[in-house]
């Protein structure tokens, strides 16, 4: 059963979502960078970016988590620094991290978000029954939730976020570490949210999910958006495919740079990539399909080396990496170990 967005909501504002000029920093620092972004009502919109990105922290600040440093947010056209009450009546939120009581059952659980929002006993247990079915609670609802599995929790805190119908639904990573019956349940449940016309903002640094659900996305790197539009958008405006070859198991900067100055000389390739985080590694994107043989057999032809090679066709990671330097994998390694989660959560609460 999927439910559609309450009709005691009247949406009036283009943008569902709109934040302008966002700064966040703990501890001197910066989380978020001047960031601005305008999420279309009844769209499913991604956050794409590594860890330490800056994606939590916003998704915090705009479900009333947490405050930034400066800027505006606007959910629906409110103001949600003046007036956090009235946003919350229109936002479910899943965070990162778990926020169910082991002691408690799934129903309890329910119940107890149902009374927070002021839903009446009839409402109450007509969207508990439906969340029932939708997300396949079964019998696991009357169970407490500290034997649940991870994917079983995950499925609650979406129920909890999903029970009183909002307009608009903020996600943070929703199904890293699941199960693929939970992950792909969990998307199926998206999908009909937004087909029913709420509008969903998830966070996310899984690349499959980014391209199955969303819409539309911005992609994050240190606190600040470097490209946003639909996927498809994205991808063609890097190219075609890409060739990522390596001259020797570990180059060193020289002669990386020589093997690109080469490649280019040859117009094959409308760009080289250099990424010196998986031993500097080139990777070649061109503009239009089957040049890939075309392009070996001009590096072979000027005598230099091949340690090995791959094709693949362009992907938001490609994206990503034109803009940083490295993928995303690259990113997340370079930042764990890092940050202070500790500290920033409790920087963030007050």
């Amino acid at each position: 059963m999927v439910m559609s967005p309450g009709s005691h909501i009247c949406s009036k504002a283009k943008h569902a979502i709109e934040i302008k000029n966002l700064h966040k920093a703990y501890s001197g620092t910066r989380a978020i960078s001047d960031l601005s972004l305008n999420v279309p009502a009844g769209s499913f919109f991604g956050l794409l970016g590594p860890n330490g990105s800056g994606k939590t922290s916003t998704l915090r600040i705009l479900a009333t988590l947490a405050s930034a440093d400066s800027g505006e947010v606007l959910i629906n056209g409110i103001d949600a620094r003046k007036n956090p009450r009235e946003v919350r009546k229109l936002i479910g939120y899943v965070g990162q991290e778990a926020s169910i009581d082991k002691i408690l059952t799934g129903a309890e659980h329910l119940r107890f978000t149902s009374d927070l929002h002021h839903l009446s006993s009839r409402e109450r247990n007509q969207r508990i029954e439906a969340i029932k079915e939708q997300l396949e609670l079964g019998d696991w609802l009357y169970r407490r939730t500290g034997t649940y599995s991870g994917g079983m929790r995950r499925r609650l805190e979406l129920a909890c976020a999903l029970l009183h119908n909002p307009m608009i639904f903020i996600l943070d990573e929703p199904s890293v570490g699941l199960d693929p019956e939970s992950r792909h349940l969990i998307w199926n449940v998206l999908k009909s949210c937004a087909n029913a016309g709420q509008t969903i903002l998830m966070s996310t640094h899984q690349l499959d999910e980014t391209e199955s659900l969303a819409e539309q996305i911005a992609i994050l790197s240190e606190g600040h958006i470097i490209a946003s539009g639909t996927p498809d958008k994205l991808k063609n405006e890097i190219g075609k495919e890409k060739l990522t070859l390596k001259i020797r198991e570990f180059s060193n900067p020289e002669e990386a740079k020589n093997a690109s100055r080469i490649i280019k000389a040859e117009t094959l390739a409308e760009e080289v990539i250099i990424n010196p985080c998986q031993g500097y590694a080139l990777n070649v994107i061109s503009k239009s399909q089957g040049t890939t043989e075309k392009i070996l057999d001009s590096i072979q032809r000027t005598g230099l080396p091949l340690f090995s090679y791959s094709k693949s066709n362009i992907s938001l990671d490609d994206v990503y990496l034109k803009t940083t330097g490295r993928t995303l994998i690259d990113a997340e390694i370079a930042t764990a170990g890092t940050r202070d989660l500790r500290k920033e959560r409790k920087q963030s609460m007050r």
